[in-house]
């Protein structure tokens, strides 16, 4: 058998896996899993959301989140995703995404915090992200944080049976241009299953840049407007992985794990539902 070979599924006993123009079509035993993999995510982030506060670090939620990740039976997908060092992405303010968690970036009151994780599990991946607002953050803050999260449900709005990509798009194009804020271009939702980022491309604007996909039952998406208080332009730090805005404006960004349902969507990262539990303490 040569080393290929080795790589290759074998055909005779590999699943086929149905696709509709290079998008994956999920099974329901696909889904089942999916489902449990982005609420692990949003029990994360709804815990993440209620323990940060001023003086903490950005690494000290990265360690929660990666113990509390593994502890639900899960690993963290971001981390050693491309290089990338870490569980989270935590951007602060002018930071917009793929922030590497650090010690000494510490958390103030006022602060606009976005904080994006992924937990892979049995086979499948949950993404998700917040925007959480450290204490009493400026009125500009407040609104941008409220038109990136009315952005998304606006795009999510749009998901169902034959409704398109362009759908989404709009809707989040449009809600976004009523506040008045910038949509950062630079920087697209995805597909999410097997890999963390797969087919199609959920572009957050009108285009003409990809084919118009009609959306089908069983299609998993990750949609995440990201927006900026002013320009939509982006620079990347010396880091190779840090994003910040070029004209230092605040940026915000919500983002789902959502499913295109027989009658509409189910959003697999609900933050609502019943978080997981809490691990049992130790004995003393």
């Amino acid at each position: 058998m040569n080393f290929l070979s080795q790589l290759l599924p074998n055909r005779a006993t590999a699943p086929r896996r149905r696709k509709i123009r290079g998008v994956e079509i999920k099974s329901a035993a696909d889904i089942a899993t999916m489902r449990q993999a982005a609420r692990i995510v949003a029990t994360v982030l709804r815990e993440i959301s209620e323990l940060v506060k001023p003086g903490m670090s950005t690494l000290d939620l990265d360690a929660y989140a990666e113990e509390r990740i593994r502890g639900l039976g899960a690993t963290p997908s971001f981390k050693g995703y491309h290089g990338f060092p870490s569980s989270i992405c935590a951007c602060v303010n002018n930071q917009v995404v793929h922030g590497i968690p650090r010690q000494r970036q510490i958390i103030r009151r006022g602060d606009l915090l976005k904080v994006d994780t992924g937990a892979y599990f049995e086979g499948f991946h949950g993404d998700s992200c917040i925007t959480i607002a450290v204490g009493e953050v400026s009125a500009q803050a407040q609104r941008l944080m409220e038109a990136a999260e009315a952005a998304l449900y606006a795009g999510i709005g749009q998901v169902g049976p034959d409704k398109t990509l362009l759908d989404i798009a709009g809707a989040i194009e449009d809600c976004v241009t009523s506040y008045g804020f910038s949509i950062v271009e630079d920087f697209t939702g995805h597909g999410v299953g097997r890999n963390l980022h797969e087919p199609p491309s959920v572009f957050n604007f009108r285009t003409r840049q990809l084919p118009n996909l009609k959306l089908q039952p069983g299609m998993t998406l990750a949609i995440e407007p990201i927006l900026n208080a002013g320009s939509k332009h982006t620079r990347t730090l010396s880091d190779r992985w840090t994003v910040v805005t070029v004209d230092k404006s605040l940026s915000a960004q919500f983002e789902h794990t959502v499913l295109v349902t027989e009658t509409g969507y189910e959003i697999l990262s609900d933050r609502t539902l019943t978080p997981l539990p809490q691990p049992m303490p130790t004995g003393s």
